[in-house]
Protein backbone atom coordinates (compact mmCIF):
# COMPACT_ATOMS: atom_id res chain seq x y z
CA UNK A 1 0.00 0.00 0.00
CA UNK A 2 0.96 3.67 -0.68
CA UNK A 3 2.56 5.40 2.21
CA UNK A 4 1.00 8.14 3.85
CA UNK A 5 3.47 10.85 2.84
CA UNK A 6 2.97 9.75 -0.94
CA UNK A 7 -0.73 10.31 -0.99
CA UNK A 8 -0.30 13.32 1.01
CA UNK A 9 1.40 14.13 -1.84
CA UNK A 10 -0.40 12.82 -4.61
CA UNK A 11 -3.60 14.93 -3.33
CA UNK A 12 -1.37 17.83 -2.99
CA UNK A 13 -0.01 17.94 -6.45
CA UNK A 14 -3.63 17.71 -8.01
CA UNK A 15 -5.13 20.36 -5.90
CA UNK A 16 -2.41 22.50 -7.14
CA UNK A 17 -3.06 21.17 -10.35
CA UNK A 18 -7.40 21.97 -9.94
CA UNK A 19 -5.76 25.61 -8.74
CA UNK A 20 -4.14 26.35 -11.56
CA UNK A 21 -7.08 25.43 -13.91
CA UNK A 22 -9.39 27.38 -11.56
CA UNK A 23 -7.28 30.60 -12.20
CA UNK A 24 -6.82 30.12 -15.65
CA UNK A 25 -10.73 30.09 -15.89
CA UNK A 26 -11.49 33.04 -14.07
CA UNK A 27 -8.77 35.11 -14.42
CA UNK A 28 -9.76 38.48 -15.94
CA UNK A 29 -8.91 39.15 -19.73
CA UNK A 30 -6.59 41.90 -20.57
CA UNK A 31 -5.87 43.90 -23.42
CA UNK A 32 -4.90 47.21 -24.80
CA UNK A 33 -7.34 50.24 -24.43
CA UNK A 34 -7.00 53.47 -25.81
CA UNK A 35 -5.54 56.68 -23.41
CA UNK A 36 -8.41 58.91 -24.88
CA UNK A 37 -11.79 57.88 -25.68
CA UNK A 38 -14.75 59.60 -27.16
CA UNK A 39 -17.58 57.67 -26.85
CA UNK A 40 -21.26 58.65 -29.06
CA UNK A 41 -24.59 57.40 -28.79
CA UNK A 42 -27.16 57.55 -32.28
CA UNK A 43 -28.91 60.40 -33.11
CA UNK A 44 -32.23 60.92 -34.60
CA UNK A 45 -30.20 61.33 -38.16
CA UNK A 46 -30.00 57.83 -38.43
CA UNK A 47 -33.54 56.81 -37.48
CA UNK A 48 -34.26 55.19 -40.34
CA UNK A 49 -31.47 52.80 -40.00
CA UNK A 50 -32.43 52.67 -36.34
CA UNK A 51 -33.07 48.96 -36.21
CA UNK A 52 -31.14 45.63 -38.16
CA UNK A 53 -35.55 45.19 -38.87
CA UNK A 54 -35.71 48.18 -40.55
CA UNK A 55 -32.35 48.04 -42.28
CA UNK A 56 -31.92 43.86 -43.06
CA UNK A 57 -28.95 43.76 -45.90
CA UNK A 58 -26.22 42.09 -44.35
CA UNK A 59 -22.78 43.91 -43.35
CA UNK A 60 -19.98 43.20 -46.05
CA UNK A 61 -16.26 44.05 -45.51
CA UNK A 62 -16.70 45.60 -49.44
CA UNK A 63 -19.77 47.79 -48.56
CA UNK A 64 -17.50 49.34 -45.59
CA UNK A 65 -13.76 49.16 -47.25
CA UNK A 66 -14.20 48.91 -50.68
CA UNK A 67 -14.66 52.68 -51.50
CA UNK A 68 -12.18 54.17 -50.08
CA UNK A 69 -9.00 51.34 -49.45
CA UNK A 70 -6.74 54.09 -49.15
CA UNK A 71 -8.96 57.30 -46.69
CA UNK A 72 -7.01 60.52 -46.62
CA UNK A 73 -7.09 63.64 -44.80
CA UNK A 74 -4.48 67.00 -45.26
CA UNK A 75 -2.08 65.04 -46.85
CA UNK A 76 -2.27 61.60 -44.90
CA UNK A 77 -2.92 58.41 -46.22
CA UNK A 78 -3.76 55.71 -44.50
CA UNK A 79 -3.25 52.31 -46.37
CA UNK A 80 -5.49 49.54 -45.62
CA UNK A 81 -4.21 46.11 -44.49
CA UNK A 82 -6.19 42.77 -44.21
CA UNK A 83 -10.28 42.94 -43.86
CA UNK A 84 -11.70 40.48 -41.80
CA UNK A 85 -15.69 39.79 -41.44
CA UNK A 86 -16.79 37.60 -38.98
CA UNK A 87 -20.34 36.45 -37.47
CA UNK A 88 -18.79 36.03 -34.00
CA UNK A 89 -18.73 39.59 -33.15
CA UNK A 90 -16.85 38.16 -29.25
CA UNK A 91 -13.58 37.45 -31.51
CA UNK A 92 -12.62 41.07 -32.16
CA UNK A 93 -12.77 41.90 -28.26
CA UNK A 94 -11.90 41.62 -25.09
CA UNK A 95 -13.23 41.78 -21.70
CA UNK A 96 -16.39 39.72 -20.68
CA UNK A 97 -18.21 43.13 -19.96
CA UNK A 98 -17.85 43.76 -23.32
CA UNK A 99 -18.75 41.15 -25.09
CA UNK A 100 -21.99 40.65 -22.47
CA UNK A 101 -23.02 44.05 -24.38
CA UNK A 102 -21.88 42.89 -27.98
CA UNK A 103 -24.91 40.06 -27.21
CA UNK A 104 -27.40 40.48 -30.09
CA UNK A 105 -23.89 41.10 -32.95
CA UNK A 106 -25.06 39.83 -36.02
CA UNK A 107 -21.71 40.72 -37.64
CA UNK A 108 -18.53 42.40 -37.34
CA UNK A 109 -16.41 44.51 -40.57
CA UNK A 110 -12.79 45.31 -39.83
CA UNK A 111 -9.35 46.51 -40.95
CA UNK A 112 -6.12 47.43 -39.93
CA UNK A 113 -4.42 50.55 -41.44
CA UNK A 114 -1.14 51.82 -41.48
CA UNK A 115 -0.02 55.79 -42.20
CA UNK A 116 2.01 55.67 -45.53
CA UNK A 117 4.44 57.54 -44.18
CA UNK A 118 5.22 55.34 -40.78
CA UNK A 119 4.49 56.03 -37.20
CA UNK A 120 0.53 55.65 -37.15
CA UNK A 121 -1.58 52.53 -36.92
CA UNK A 122 -4.92 51.96 -36.43
CA UNK A 123 -7.78 50.41 -37.10
CA UNK A 124 -12.21 50.69 -38.23
CA UNK A 125 -14.16 48.32 -36.92
CA UNK A 126 -18.18 47.95 -37.48
CA UNK A 127 -20.45 45.82 -35.21
CA UNK A 128 -24.10 45.28 -36.67
CA UNK A 129 -25.89 45.52 -33.83
CA UNK A 130 -29.84 45.00 -33.43
CA UNK A 131 -30.70 48.54 -32.90
CA UNK A 132 -30.18 51.61 -31.55
CA UNK A 133 -30.43 50.99 -28.06
CA UNK A 134 -28.19 47.84 -28.06
CA UNK A 135 -25.78 49.75 -30.20
CA UNK A 136 -25.49 52.77 -27.63
CA UNK A 137 -25.26 50.11 -24.82
CA UNK A 138 -22.30 48.80 -26.35
CA UNK A 139 -20.93 52.17 -26.99
CA UNK A 140 -21.24 53.40 -22.94
CA UNK A 141 -19.52 49.25 -22.73
CA UNK A 142 -16.23 50.13 -24.75
CA UNK A 143 -15.39 53.42 -22.21
CA UNK A 144 -12.06 52.20 -20.83
CA UNK A 145 -13.05 54.13 -17.53
CA UNK A 146 -15.69 51.51 -17.23
CA UNK A 147 -12.96 48.65 -17.44
CA UNK A 148 -15.19 46.29 -19.14
CA UNK A 149 -13.22 45.59 -22.16
CA UNK A 150 -11.98 47.19 -25.47
CA UNK A 151 -10.78 46.08 -28.61
CA UNK A 152 -8.53 43.10 -29.68
CA UNK A 153 -6.25 44.25 -32.70
CA UNK A 154 -7.34 43.81 -35.84
CA UNK A 155 -5.64 40.88 -38.24
CA UNK A 156 -2.42 42.29 -39.97
CA UNK A 157 -2.73 45.22 -37.99
CA UNK A 158 0.67 46.80 -36.67
CA UNK A 159 0.48 46.98 -32.64
CA UNK A 160 0.89 50.28 -31.43
CA UNK A 161 1.34 52.10 -28.14
CA UNK A 162 -2.16 51.56 -26.88
CA UNK A 163 -1.17 54.25 -23.61
CA UNK A 164 -0.92 57.24 -26.28
CA UNK A 165 -3.88 55.97 -28.49
CA UNK A 166 -7.36 57.44 -29.41
CA UNK A 167 -10.24 55.94 -30.20
CA UNK A 168 -13.80 57.25 -31.68
CA UNK A 169 -16.52 55.03 -30.99
CA UNK A 170 -20.18 55.96 -32.21
CA UNK A 171 -23.40 54.68 -32.55
CA UNK A 172 -25.29 55.23 -36.13
CA UNK A 173 -28.51 54.06 -35.77
CA UNK A 174 -28.02 50.13 -35.27
CA UNK A 175 -24.23 50.12 -36.19
CA UNK A 176 -21.44 50.90 -33.65
CA UNK A 177 -18.01 52.03 -35.55
CA UNK A 178 -14.80 52.42 -33.93
CA UNK A 179 -12.20 54.52 -35.02
CA UNK A 180 -8.71 53.66 -33.23
CA UNK A 181 -4.93 55.07 -34.19
CA UNK A 182 -1.97 54.84 -32.38
CA UNK A 183 1.60 55.85 -33.00
CA UNK A 184 4.16 52.96 -33.76
CA UNK A 185 7.30 51.90 -31.48
CA UNK A 186 9.44 55.27 -30.23
CA UNK A 187 7.89 57.75 -32.74
CA UNK A 188 7.21 60.68 -30.19
CA UNK A 189 5.15 64.08 -31.39
CA UNK A 190 2.88 62.14 -34.11
CA UNK A 191 -0.40 64.19 -34.72
CA UNK A 192 -3.27 61.55 -34.59
CA UNK A 193 -5.75 63.62 -35.64
CA UNK A 194 -5.56 63.67 -39.25
CA UNK A 195 -4.68 59.57 -39.46
CA UNK A 196 -8.43 59.45 -37.39
CA UNK A 197 -9.90 61.92 -39.25
CA UNK A 198 -8.84 60.07 -42.44
CA UNK A 199 -10.37 56.92 -41.04
CA UNK A 200 -13.84 58.77 -39.57
CA UNK A 201 -14.86 58.99 -43.76
CA UNK A 202 -15.38 55.04 -43.38
CA UNK A 203 -18.22 56.00 -42.17
CA UNK A 204 -20.09 57.14 -45.24
CA UNK A 205 -21.85 52.98 -45.33
CA UNK A 206 -24.29 54.25 -42.82
CA UNK A 207 -24.99 57.60 -44.24
CA UNK A 208 -25.58 55.71 -47.49
CA UNK A 209 -27.83 53.06 -45.97
CA UNK A 210 -29.60 56.16 -44.57
CA UNK A 211 -30.29 57.52 -48.06
CA UNK A 212 -31.40 54.69 -49.17
CA UNK A 213 -33.88 54.08 -46.57
CA UNK A 214 -35.21 57.52 -47.26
Amino acid sequence: MPSRTLIVVAVAGVLAAAGVGLYVATRPETGPSPAFFRGEPTSALYAPIATRRLDPRPLTGQEVFGASPSPAAQGVTMERREVAVSDDCAEALWGSAVKAAASGCARVARAGFAASGGGVSGQYAVFDMADGASADRLVAALDPRRGGGFLRLAPGQQAFDAARSRAEVRALGHFVVVNWVGPVGDVAGDDLTFPQLALDGLGAFAQARVLAAG
